[in-house]
């Protein structure tokens, strides 16, 4: 079969308008053969440009397809597609962000699952990541103005360290270089006079480090006669025998026993205290009357009278 010019020319006119319409997606950065779905937000300006990536934590998932103004509500509505295998749900966000620090913006999309699953033509939240760059340009005013008062400030300091530096008064910066001149100089005389004492007595010095030397070696051989002799076993029994005396003192003074009612019973006290008072007056009246008590001597018997004692008044 014979094909006319005419089938020709109309299959390569259709051809190059293929060709033309996938290279200029292409450029475009739109890829005809992947399978995409469009999505949609907004932002108060625009700082996109059409084929501007879309990534999903960092990694380039889709491309910016157009940016469109309205007039209505005085926000630029952004269309982007993303591959079809990427889901994520209504709640995620839409992120506008820098890509460098010389310039460039993309969108991210912070990707969230929770909620209704997000579908081709939702209009999806979006925020703004303020960059290094837009934070400094913005602030640029006040930072120059800070910057200029710190150059005024090192300015006045170098002025006043150059009025020190010049300063011919008495009062200046060079008296006071002399006098530390002066000051290092008798600290230098009293350290030669110390090494002075020093060499003049270094036998002296040598004796006092022997001796403190002979003295620990000493002390070392104490320590170590101490150590065998078990004292921590005496202390230990000293504690024992202690903490023995200390209960028994307690129960004493408890009147626990017998020495302890014998030392708290007040009533036995007393009949002690009679009794040697019975006792003191029975020997006096045998000093007195030894017949009332030896028969031998006496055979009459003399009945017993309490003796009288003097009057100190």
């Amino acid at each position: 079969m014979k094909i006319s010019k005419e089938v020709k020319t109309a299959i390569l006119v259709l051809l190059g308008i293929i060709l033309f319409i996938f290279g200029f997606n292409y450029l475009k950065g739109q890829n005809l053969f992947e399978p995409n779905t469009t999505y949609y937000t907004e932002f108060d300006y625009n700082a996109l440009s059409q084929s501007s990536i879309v990534t999903v934590k960092g990694n380039q998932v889709g491309k910016v397809l157009d940016i469109v103004y309205d007039y209505n509500t005085g926000k630029t509505k952004v269309a982007f597609s993303v591959n079809k295998q990427l889901k994520f749900s209504k709640n995620s966000v839409i992120r506008l962000y820098e890509t460098g620090l010389m310039g460039g913006n993309a969108i991210a999309i912070i990707v969230s699952k929770d909620g209704e699953a997000a579908k081709p033509g939702d209009v999806l939240k979006s925020e703004v990541e303020v960059g290094l760059i837009t934070s400094l340009s913005k602030n640029f005013s006040g930072l120059s103005t800070d910057l200029n008062v710190t150059l005024k400030s090192t300015d006045t300091l170098i002025r006043s360290l150059n009025e020190i530096m010049i300063d011919e008064s008495d009062d200046g910066l060079k008296k006071t270089i002399s006098q530390l001149n002066t000051t290092l100089a008798a600290f230098k005389k009293l350290a030669e006079s110390i090494n002075g004492v020093v060499s003049q007595n270094d036998d002296n010095i040598t004796t006092i480090l022997n001796n403190f030397k002979t003295t620990s070696a000493d002390l070392s051989e104490i320590s170590a006669e101490l150590k065998s002799a078990n004292l921590g076993s005496s202390i230990e029994s000293l504690n024992a025998t202690l903490t023995n005396a200390n209960t028994l003192l307690k129960g004493l003074n408890n009147g626990e026993g017998t020495m302890g009612k014998l030392l708290k019973d007040e009533a036995l006290y007393k009949n002690l205290k009679g009794a040697s008072k019975q006792m003191e007056d029975l020997i006096m009246d045998i000093k007195l009357h030894p017949k009332r008590y030896f028969r031998i001597l006496s055979k009459k018997e003399i009945p017993y009278t309490a003796p009288v004692e003097p009057n100190l008044n």
